[in-house]
C-alpha cells in the first residue's frame, strides 16, 4: 500500500480494501461482534488504518472490554482521530474516523477505564495490525 497516496474514487477505494473493508471504512459499516481477526491479538505494536496506514492506537491502550471489538483507552494521540456526532438507528452516538483519510474505524463509548474513562470501540476490519520490531 503506498501509504501517501489517499485514493480519490469509489472505484479506487474498493480495489484498495476489498467489499469488506470497504463497506466499514467508506460506508460506516460495523463487523459482526466477535468476529474481528484483532479481537484477541495481545502482541505488542501499533493499530494503523487499513485505508492509509496512518497509526492510531497502540497495545498498551488495548484491553478486553467484554463488547465484542477490540476496545482502547486513548488514540496514540488525539490529532489521529475524529470524532464526529451520529445520530444514526435512532441512538446519539460519537463516531471516530481516521484523521487522515476519514475512515470510519467504529464508536467511542464513556464507559471505559482509564484516566479519561473512555471506549474506543474499534472494527478489527478498519484496522491492521503493525507488530513492534525486537
Amino acid at each position: 500500500m503506498d501509504e501517501g497516496k489517499i485514493p480519490a474514487t469509489d472505484a479506487e477505494w474498493r480495489d484498495r480494501l476489498g467489499e469488506e473493508r470497504y463497506r466499514i471504512l467508506r460506508e460506516a459499516g460495523t463487523e459482526a461482534p466477535w468476529s474481528g481477526a484483532l479481537l484477541a491479538n495481545k502482541a505488542p505494536g501499533d493499530y494503523i488504518c487499513a485505508g492509509c496506514g496512518a497509526p492510531l492506537f497502540d497495545s498498551d491502550s488495548k484491553y478486553e472490554s467484554g463488547s465484542g471489538w477490540p476496545s482502547f483507552t486513548a488514540p496514540l494521540d488525539e490529532a489521529a482521530v475524529a470524532n464526529i456526532e451520529d445520530f444514526s438507528h435512532g441512538m446519539h452516538r460519537v463516531e471516530v474516523r481516521c484523521a487522515r483519510c476519514q475512515g470510519h474505524l467504529g464508536h467511542v463509548f464513556p464507559d471505559g477505564p482509564g484516566p479519561h474513562g473512555l471506549r474506543y470501540c474499534i472494527n478489527s476490519a478498519s484496522l491492521d495490525f503493525r507488530p513492534e520490531e525486537d
